[in-house]
């Protein structure tokens, strides 16, 4: 079994936009600690390719997702690197539930929808 397997592809999701997820990681890469620097190789749109010490390859990619952008990054040694630039991005945001309100919302005070309106003083429907 292939313990690495689990750490070589990472993937989380952001509130921030795709050009600007590339671009911190070009930054972040770049300002590492020298053996875990790495720098553009090659880069589109979707992804950046970064080459690193004893020639380590880090791909970062990004795609829409519900909420913001998900990011995918594959390395095989600077894993560790992956989950901490992975830790600077901002979390994507909730997406809008549709539907009644949750029970939790009636416990606060919030009425069911389709449940019918009691009153106060005698629990009897108006």
């Amino acid at each position: 079994m292939n313990q690495q397997q689990g750490s070589t592809l990472q993937e989380t999701t952001t509130a921030m936009p795709a050009a600007e997820v590339l671009a911190e990681a070009k930054r972040f890469f770049a300002r590492r600690n020298s053996i875990y620097a790495a720098f553009v190789e090659k880069e589109g749109a979707t992804f950046v390719a970064l080459r690193g010490q004893g020639g380590e390859e880090v791909i970062i990619g990004v795609a829409p997702a519900e909420g913001g952008t998900r990011v995918t990054g594959s390395t095989y040694l600077f894993d560790q690197q992956v989950g901490r630039f992975f830790s600077t991005l901002p979390p994507a945001r909730p997406a809008a539930r549709a539907g009644p309100p949750s029970e939790a919302g009636a416990a606060l005070g919030g009425v069911p929808a389709g449940a019918p309106a009691v009153g106060p003083a005698t629990g009897t429907t108006p």
